[in-house]
């Protein structure tokens, strides 16, 4: 079976409808640490440092283009980093958030200790 970080995000159909919460659901239990807030996918890191923080976005920018799938990156408190990710042209959530998601927890960070 493929996982989710192995998976390629593909543009959606147009007319593709988003997920819905038992598909969500399902695809959320391969992310620990990752939640679905306001019909986002979301998980909110407190790194090392601030730069861990420019460290960890920088990586997450070159993995959403070269899926073409861009997440919101919120960076608070200097080392507090919010990744939201939503499907704008179908409205809500598609396989490619989670695809994404997966790939970003793949990559290294240093967390605060």
């Amino acid at each position: 079976m493929t996982t989710l970080a192995e998976k390629k995000c593909v543009p959606c159909e147009k007319g593709a409808k988003p997920l819905d919460a038992g598909c969500a659901s399902a695809l959320l239990k391969e992310l620990p640490g990752w939640s679905v807030q306001g019909g986002r996918l979301r998980r909110e890191l407190l790194l090392k440092d601030f730069v861990e923080a420019i460290r960890l976005v920088r990586a997450i920018a070159e993995v959403a283009e070269a899926e073409d799938h861009h997440p919101d990156l919120h960076l608070t408190g200097y080392r507090r980093l919010a990744i939201e990710l939503f499907t704008h042209s179908i409205g809500g959530l598609s396989e490619n958030d989670f695809v994404l998601a997966a790939k970003i927890e793949a990559l290294p960070r240093e967390l605060k200790k």
